[in-house]
């Protein structure tokens, strides 16, 4: 995509980003099939251990050594599923923004090429997308869970003062409430603050640290915009699996035989695999339009701010050499921003 590089209205970066996408359709919805093929593979293996469980394991030990079985398998799971989640899902977020920083720019790319760039520094991205994760997730679970015990303690305090059980359970559902609306605000704020982290740890090649801080600098002034896109991109994502998932419940319905007791089960079965396949496919399909928009958003910022549309001009009629001419690098961070 060979455009002239100027400021972009929100419904021209949409615009923008359905071209891309339709452009370069299969290169990007390859990259995004990675992780969602992996978090498939994981979940059938979890399904087959609980459900070798359920037919044979269960029986066959005591509930104490069931139990110790559980938490031993609960702990292989967090320490091997979650981290091989964490790595594919930071790799195909990092190829993504590679693959669109490159049409952006007019040159081209395939899924190999964007997996094979990234992969060199797969530990940085797994280290960002974790920083993302504790700064937008793992931070409000902590205090939402110190919060909970101390307004127990509070009602608990509040009952021994005489206030009566009604009163101290109303002082803590209150307080519940605004802990969940402060920690939701606190998400939201602190999500759209760190969406333009990949791109810029990419594009510039920065650390993940260096892309936390670089995000919440580009990312003021547009935090509505980068909101609104996250709306579209759940509301259209709801669209897509209710498009999928009731059509195949009444075709699940309608076949025959699967309306009779015996049947139950299996019907059961059936749709929730339709249902969690839909939910699959569906993001598979609309986590390119996220990392399309977002890189957009990134060389937007940098254009509105910085002039990156007059730098890269110069650098295309060679009057400006590129600060590291590397061919994974689209293009060069701006003066005086520390790697």
């Amino acid at each position: 995509m060979n455009e002239l590089l100027r400021p972009l209205t929100l419904g021209e970066i949409l615009d923008r980003t359905a071209q891309l996408y339709r452009s370069r359709f299969l290169v990007f919805l390859g990259i995004s099939l990675v992780p969602t093929g992996v978090t498939l593979a994981l979940a059938f293996a979890v399904a087959l251990v609980v459900a070798w469980w359920n037919w044979s394991g269960a029986a066959s030990v005591s509930s104490e050594a069931g139990y110790v079985l559980v938490v031993i398998f609960c702990t292989v799971v967090a320490l091997v599923a979650l981290p091989i989640l964490l790595a594919a899902m930071a790799l195909a977020t990092a190829a993504m923004v590679h693959a669109v920083a490159r049409v952006y720019l007019g040159e081209t790319t395939t899924i190999r090429d964007a997996y094979k760039t990234v992969w060199q520094r797969g530990w940085r991205y797994s280290w960002l997308l974790l920083l993302q994760s504790l700064f937008i997730f793992i931070a409000p679970l902590f205090v939402w869970i110190a919060l909970v015990f101390f307004a127990a303690l509070l009602t608990t305090l509040a009952a021994k003062a005489g206030m009566g059980s009604t009163a101290g359970g109303f002082f803590f559902g209150l307080i519940a409430v605004l802990v969940v609306v402060a920690l939701a605000g606190y998400m939201i704020w602190m999500g759209l603050r760190l969406a333009l982290a990949f791109p810029a740890c990419v594009v510039e090649q920065s650390t993940a640290w260096s892309a936390v801080k670089r995000s919440a600098q580009l990312s003021k002034g547009t935090k509505g915009r980068i909101f609104l896109l996250y709306l579209l991109g759940a509301a259209l994502g709801w669209l897509l699996s209710m498009a999928v998932t009731i059509p195949m419940s009444i075709l699940t319905a309608l076949l025959p035989g699967m309306n009779g007791a015996q049947h139950a089960q299996t019907a059961s079965v059936v749709m929730m695999l339709v249902i969690y396949g839909a939910s699959f496919g569906v993001q598979a399909l609309i986590k390119p339009i996220y990392g399309i928009a977002l890189t957009l958003f990134y060389y937007d910022q940098r254009i509105r701010n910085e002039g990156f549309d007059i730098e890269w001009m110069m650098m295309q009629a060679g009057l400006m050499p590129p600060v590291n001419p590397t061919p994974q690098i689209d293009a060069p961070p701006p003066a005086g921003v520390a790697e």
